[in-house]
């Protein structure tokens, strides 16, 4: 059974995410959950709330019949989202551009049996 959760427009950039996906793909959820609370990266954070609302799903699909120690991390997608584009003064009446991105983050949760 197949489960997951979305988290889409995250003020943070794609490059930073997928560091921290790299590190929970493939890991069951508990092994997961621990590697994200304790990860000193900011997008850790976000991840783990993610995580967790992907556990909460699989649990509501299934009406409580899946075992969430069975559960592991398939597939972690991080996509880039718009850009918000700001401008910032510079010498000599110059503006610079400023990219601030956003992230589409997927995570999809399997059971091990299958």
């Amino acid at each position: 059974m197949q489960a997951s959760a979305t988290l889409k427009y995250e003020r943070i950039a794609p490059r930073k995410v997928r560091v921290v996906a790299d590190l929970i793909r493939g890991k069951r959820v508990d092994e997961a959950v621990n590697i994200l609370m304790f990860a000193n990266k900011g997008a850790a954070e976000v991840l783990k709330k993610v995580l967790i609302s992907a556990i909460a799903n699989a649990e509501d699909k299934s009406s409580g019949s899946v075992d969430t120690d069975n559960l592991v991390v398939e597939k972690v997608t991080v996509d880039q989202g718009p850009t918000l584009k700001r401008w910032r003064p510079r010498a000599m009446g110059r503006a610079t551009r400023i990219n601030k991105k956003t992230s589409h983050i997927n995570i999809v949760l399997n059971d091990e049996l299958d």
